[in-house]
């Protein structure tokens, strides 16, 4: 039974509860978000679909909270219970004296600085790669460069033009490749520790497949220009060898432990005494009151 707040009645019995009521429109708006961004991938179809759930699932949540909050009434079987415990005192598990049964991975990671480096490096790669095509595909080393960068420049989109060499289109590219290749190797860098054992898997395929993806369906509101150049196949091999560069790189730079085996109050960064000195009674001789006492 559905009440409202505003008109729900004062005289309760005891034997009943108000909760809120259960609703289906966060799912429907998470669905939403998901179909939104799925589009970008697909198709505009898919975004507009996920548009709508959006709208929907926000004004559906909305109206479920606002102006009042929606409650139900259920019906309270309250159950006797009792507690007893034969102990006296509280009992203190000590970190330093537990063996660990359950695994607890990874226990090490690489650090982000290491996506960092290996996103400079493939850069590098990538930019060879790109003047490698634009030597076989006959347009001139200066054609990749100012590709990348006509979208700043109105009016330059011959092939003349772009296999020309501008210092202007030289100085934009640079920095715009360098750029994204630090952002992509900063997002690389705090990815790696879900796959912390397969660096070149994950920036040699899966990452160049998803970062293809998005700009086959973006590249055209983006650049114009490259879109309408752009060779696809090239484009796909400077990615997969920015991201081998990356890997490799990644691979190759030393991990560092996680903190999981410290207690939460060290984790957290909490200033106990304890947490300062969990082996205490290793150096002080402490009776085992504190965290990493042994009687």
């Amino acid at each position: 039974m559905t009440v409202d707040a505003n008109t729900r009645s004062t005289g309760n019995s005891q034997n009943t509860v108000e909760l809120p009521s259960p609703t289906a429109w966060p799912i429907v708006l998470a669905l939403g978000v998901t179909l939104l961004f799925a589009g970008l991938v697909t198709s505009a179809s898919v975004s507009f679909l996920g548009a709508l759930l959006l709208v929907s699932g926000g004004i559906g949540w909305f109206r479920d909270v606002l102006p009042s909050e929606k409650l139900e009434m259920l019906v309270a079987a309250p159950e006797l219970m009792s507690v007893s415990t034969r102990r006296r005192q509280v009992s203190r598990v000590r970190w330093a004296d537990v063996d660990l049964k359950r695994a607890r991975l990874p226990l090490a990671i690489y650090p982000v600085s290491a996506g960092i480096k290996g996103g400079m490096v493939g850069a590098v790669v990538m930019a060879a790669l790109a003047l490698t095509y634009g030597v076989i595909s006959k347009h001139g080393v200066w054609y990749p460069i100012n590709l990348l960068s006509a979208g700043f420049f109105m009016g330059r989109d011959t092939t003349a033009q772009l296999s020309q060499f501008h210092w202007d289109g030289l100085v934009a590219a640079a920095l715009l490749h360098l750029f994204v290749s630090f952002l992509v190797g900063l997002l690389y860098g705090a990815i790696l520790p879900m796959i912390p054992h397969r660096p070149i898997l994950l920036g040699g395929l899966v990452a160049p497949i998803l970062w293809c993806g998005l700009l086959h369906s973006t590249l055209g509101l983006i650049d114009p220009v490259l879109n309408q150049r752009i060779d696809w196949l090239w484009f796909v091999l400077s990615q997969i060898g920015f991201g081998i560069a990356a890997g490799v790189v990644v691979s190759r730079q030393e991990k560092i432990q996680t903190w999981q085996e410290l207690p939460l109050v060290i984790r957290a960064g909490m200033e106990t005494p304890e947490a300062d000195n969990p082996r205490n009674d290793e150096d002080h001789g402490n009776d085992g009151d504190g965290l990493g006492g042994r009687k």
